[in-house]
């Protein structure tokens, strides 16, 4: 399954930046060992239902350090059968279809 996710978190930091607290959620995923990726939008893990959901779960509590509140928007590709190397080949699959 991939995952693609976003936390933030409000009531905490003052001025209102984010970045601190999403760098937090990031490096929970990044020391996971799971496939991942981080866009600006989003942050996509890889892996079986119950890693990417602990991951998840961990991240936003990174996140959330110090925060009254943290926002969660997670989609999630639940495909069967493909349990592993989706997060590159999908969007592999794409580029061919644009050459």
């Amino acid at each position: 399954m991939i995952v693609a996710f976003s936390v933030s978190p409000s009531g905490g930091d003052p001025d209102g930046g984010v970045s601190e607290a999403v760098a937090r959620a990031v490096r929970v995923v990044r020391d996971s060992g799971l496939p991942n990726s981080t866009n600006a939008m989003f942050t996509n893990v890889e892996g079986s239902w119950d890693e990417v959901m602990d991951v998840v779960k961990r991240a936003v509590e990174a996140a959330g350090e110090g925060a009254a509140r943290v926002s969660l928007v997670l989609k999630a590709d639940i495909r069967p059968g493909f349990d592993s190397g989706q997060l590159e080949a999908k969007v592999e699959r794409l580029e061919e279809h644009l050459r």
